[in-house]
């Protein structure tokens, strides 16, 4: 909440700490404002980004400061004006029955998150009796291979400026790739998933067309592994998502473990340049993407930063070269711009790229003193 904790009521600021804290996706607080207009510093009501279908549906929540015990009433999105969440008749219902509103006790900062997990959950059941409800066959037949998926999240979308469409997030692959990961620093799980939109069908098309086929995942993923890296295979004439899915799945999971595999081949590639230059002053523990070592030439005294990708070897670091002496106009260290047009082949062993690059740094330091220099002149 930052800097507007102090104006936040105690037990609202409790029940928002909590549901930030526990929830088990990542939600975010987009603004928050007062219902009182006379005083406007405190604040009792926000709205709430709440991830869905690999997008986010914006709520307003409304307490009341002066009547704490008065549960809060929640605003959904204007094209949800037909979601009623406790007024839902559904053979499928949410694995909790929701006691959140009946025994409301504000003096329990855990029934704000019991509320908003069940109204995602009927909202999860509202989205799909409205994709059900669609008159399309093609969606219907995709809809019933992979309706037993766990996780799936579908969302229809239609207004004015655009047709509809049906959007899906087809959580892919059933790997912990927390677990394959020593020391994980992820609070989240890590996730990938395929986004699949389809148009919503006239019945004069001949062919269907492809859906629009999208990898999603976690930025924090890309610390490890690229979706961006990943080409998609080949949507077919006439495949459907059942028979699209195992095999990209076969393909990504080859993909996560040779990317888990490729973080002992860098911790090897700094472990190499630290026999070149010493132990380094700072490196990344876990992924092994970043390494700063201390080096000198002469008297000249400066930090090599290497960034490695996730591709290494086939992709080589790039180096930034930071004085330790020279300083510019604002008093920062003077740096080189990044540096990767240096001797390279993915071929070398691990011990010739790191003595590679050290000899290529005994010239390239030369002319970065040089250009300091003629920095600080200037």
């Amino acid at each position: 909440m930052g800097g507007v904790a102090d104006s936040v009521p105690p037990f609202i600021a409790a029940h928002l700490t909590h549901l930030l804290s526990h929830f088990p996706l990542t939600l975010k607080v987009q603004q928050m404002w007062s219902s009182d207009k006379y005083n406007s510093t405190l604040f009792d009501r926000f709205t709430l980004l709440i991830p869905y279908c690999l997008d986010f549906i914006k709520w307003d929540i409304i307490y009341n400061a002066d009547s704490p015990s008065t549960a809060p009433d929640f605003i959904f999105g204007p094209e949800d004006h037909d979601f009623h969440p406790f007024h839902m008749n559904s053979s499928i219902q949410p694995t909790q029955p929701n006691n959140s509103l009946k025994d409301w006790n504000y003096k329990d900062p855990s029934r704000l998150l019991q509320l908003v997990q069940y109204l995602r959950d009927q909202y999860v059941l509202y989205q799909r009796k409205r994709v059900e409800a669609v008159d399309d066959d093609r969606l219907k037949f995709e809809i019933s291979t992979i309706i037993s998926r766990e996780g799936i999240e579908m969302h229809l979308t239609s207004s004015v400026e655009k047709p509809e469409e049906v959007k899906f997030a087809v959580p892919l692959m059933d790997m912990n790739i927390n677990k394959m990961v020593a020391s994980c620093p992820w609070r989240y799980s890590q996730k990938i998933y395929l986004q699949v939109v389809y148009p919503v069908g006239r019945k004069y098309l001949a062919a269907p067309s492809a859906p629009r086929l999208k990898l999603v995942s976690s930025p924090e993923l890309k610390a490890l592994f690229s979706i961006d890296d990943i080409k998609l295979p080949p949507w077919l004439d006439g495949m459907c998502l059942a028979e699209y899915l195992p095999n990209l799945e076969e393909y990504l999971e080859k993909q996560v473990l040779e990317a888990v595999s490729l973080v002992d081949v860098r911790r090897h590639f700094i472990e190499a340049l630290a026999c070149q230059f010493g132990r380094p002053v700072e490196a990344d523990p876990v992924f092994c993407r970043k390494a700063t070592f201390l080096s000198a030439s002469g008297v000249f005294t400066f930090l090599v930063h290497l960034l490695i990708p996730t591709q290494f070897p086939k992709q080589q670091p790039a180096l930034m070269l930071q004085s330790s002496q020279h300083f510019n106009t604002q008093m920062a260290p003077m740096k080189s711009r990044l540096i990767s047009d240096y001797p390279w082949s993915p071929r070398w062993e691990i011990p010739l790229m790191a003595e590679r690059i050290c000899e290529f740094l005994a010239d390239e330091s030369l002319n970065f003193k040089r250009q300091c220099s003629e920095g600080q002149l200037q």
